[in-house]
């Protein structure tokens, strides 16, 4: 068989979909502080290693082919991709691959900071296994929510194009329940040093997931007319999201910030990913504006309720997956004139069964992460030790740091002597006592943090 346009599209999908998780960790690394940085970056990396192994093992026959009460395939089908070899459906293991490893990397950013990396390494195969490959087979891959299925015949044609519930509203249900399991960062809502360390690292990483979310949205699509409709919903839903979220923050705190653009796109994509072929762009403008506004208001919730969901991914991936989930209820096109939301005539059959889709996904991922979160708890824990997380996960779960300002051979860096010296001034001003020119100050605990 031939290679076509259609196959080259979808490897370079995949690739793209791949490089979001890296991307993710870039993301993420930038909004926590400097010394939890490459343990979140290595989160998102450990997420595509496991992953990337669990699916050629049993994931992918998990998601397709004959299945088990509608739930989950039979793991043994296509376990090692052996009878793929040969045929073109290799190439969709691989695609469908990539979004399984950035489903469950999305879920880290709500225990940032105070989490085992063991403890993460473990949760990640299992909760692949039992939350995201059942959600996908039951959704995409001929389950009880296709078409067919026994809740679909029920409640009617459930729309998840790219994700809004299989991704999007099942990573962030189950952020919400391990952030509750492992408990508040010690100083949150207090400490000011709870505070992104690298903007810039931020904004390139929600770059990198805007480009990668092309390919997410559209590597599945099956003609040039709905591959042109998804890339402009992917375009302009983030762009207006980005928009009222800063409009948002100026209205309730006085300044638009880089993280709130950054925020305000990754709400819109998140937003635009179960309806991305399915509304017109104008609905998608309308789809954005209203995810930035919501998502900006979401966030800031999980102070008045204690919850420290450390990098917002309740507030941003959960509040905006069900904005986009639930809003093909109102806004998707009717198909050949039937069908569609009730802004088209379409009657309330769409919106019931955007929200069985809903209720299902919110049931199996928190419950299920509820089981495996908290057995991972009594057992290995989850949560590393005061000192540790006060020295810094990246220093007692890797033994390295994301930065080296101290001394470089028989001098200091620049920067490190800049730090040191102005540190020096600034506490001997008081005093009006000169400081020797070689005597080091100590940096307090969390001096870029």
């Amino acid at each position: 068989m031939e290679i076509t346009a259609q196959h080259v599209w979808l490897m370079i999908s995949a690739a793209m979909v791949l490089l979001m998780t890296p991307g993710l960790g870039l993301f993420y690394g930038g909004m926590t502080r400097a010394k939890a940085a490459l343990n979140m970056i290595m989160m998102s990396f450990i997420s595509a290693g496991i992953v990337g192994v669990v699916w050629v093992l049993w994931g992918y026959s998990m998601t397709t082919g004959d299945g088990v009460l509608g739930i989950f395939g039979n793991p043994f089908t296509s376990f090692g991709l052996q009878n793929l070899i040969g045929s073109p459906d290799l190439l969709k293991a691989g695609y469908s691959a990539t979004f399984a490893i950035i489903t469950v990397a999305l879920i880290s950013g709500a225990i940032a900071d105070r989490a085992k990396f063991s403890a993460w390494a473990l949760f990640v195969p299992v909760w692949i296994t039992v939350i995201y490959c059942p959600l996908a087979y039951m959704i995409w891959g001929g389950g009880l929510m296709s078409a067919g299925g026994a809740v679909t015949a029920i409640f009617g044609q459930i729309i998840d194009f790219a994700g809004g519930a299989v991704v999007e509203i099942s990573s962030g249900t189950a952020a919400l329940v391990l952030a509750i399991i492992v408990g508040q960062r010690h100083g949150f809502a207090k400490d000011p040093n709870h505070r992104p360390h690298n903007i810039p690292f931020i904004m390139l990483g929600a770059a990198i997931l805007w480009f990668g979310w092309f390919g997410f949205n559209g590597g599945a699509a099956t003609s040039v007319e709905q591959a042109g409709l998804i890339w402009v919903n992917t375009l302009i839903a983030p762009a207006a999201a980005m928009l009222s979220w800063l409009v948002t923050e100026k209205v309730r705190h006085g300044h638009p910030t880089s993280l709130g653009a950054a925020s305000g796109v990754v709400a819109g994509l998140v937003a635009i990913t179960p309806s991305c072929a399915n509304i017109s762009p104008l609905a998608a403008v309308g789809l954005g504006l209203v995810a930035g506004v919501a998502c900006c208001v979401f966030v800031d919730l999980k102070y008045r309720f204690g919850l420290d969901d450390s990098l917002d991914v309740v507030g941003v991936h959960l509040g905006a997956g069900l904005i986009g989930t639930l809003a093909l209820g109102f806004i998707a096109l009717p198909v050949d004139g039937q069908g569609g939301g009730l802004f088209y005539g379409g009657g309330v059959q769409q919106l019931v069964a955007q929200a069985a889709a809903v209720v299902v996904t919110l049931l199996l991922s928190g419950f299920g992460t509820a089981i495996i979160g908290l057995v991972i708890n009594k057992t290995v824990g989850f949560r590393v030790s005061h000192e540790a997380e006060t020295a810094g996960v990246d220093l007692s779960e890797h033994a390295e740091t994301a930065y080296a300002f101290g001394e470089m051979g028989s001098g200091f860096s620049t920067l490190s002597h800049m730090l040191t010296h102005h540190a020096a001034h600034a506490a001997a001003a008081p005093a009006k006592a000169k400081v020797p020119a070689k005597e080091e100050v100590p940096a307090k605990e969390d001096a870029f943090a």
